[in-house]
C-alpha cells in the first residue's frame, strides 16, 4: 500500500473528484483552504489580498499499482495549465489498522 498526497490549487477541486472517481479511489481525506506556495515556480497562495489564491489538499491510502495512475493523471493536469498547480507525492504505508 502507499499513501499519496495531492495538494493543487482550489480550481482543480472538481477534477481532483472526478480522478479518484474514475481511479476508484473511494477513501480519502480532503483540506480545503491551505496555504502554500511552490518551491520553483509557484506563486504563493496564501488567501490574502496580495496572494488571494489557496491550495486544497487530498490524501489516500491507496493499492500499489493505482499510484502510476494517479500520477499520471496529476501531470497531465499540471500540464494543461502549470500557472494553476498540482503536485503529488507518494510512500509506502508499513503498517495500518
Amino acid at each position: 500500500m502507499k499513501s499519496i498526497l495531492i495538494i493543487f490549487n482550489q480550481a482543480h477541486t472538481e477534477k481532483v473528484e472526478y480522478m479518484l472517481d474514475r481511479l476508484e479511489i473511494r477513501g480519502y481525506t480532503q483540506w480545503n483552504e491551505i496555504y502554500g506556495r511552490g518551491s520553483e515556480t509557484g506563486e504563493p497562495h496564501i488567501g490574502t489580498h496580495t496572494w488571494p489564491e489557496q491550495n486544497n489538499a487530498v490524501i489516500a491510502v491507496i493499492e500499489d499499482e493505482k499510484v502510476k495512475k494517479v500520477l499520471e493523471a496529476v501531470e497531465k493536469m499540471d500540464n494543461i495549465n502549470k500557472d494553476v498547480g498540482i503536485r503529488a507525492f507518494a510512500w509506502n504505508i508499513e503498517q495500518m489498522y
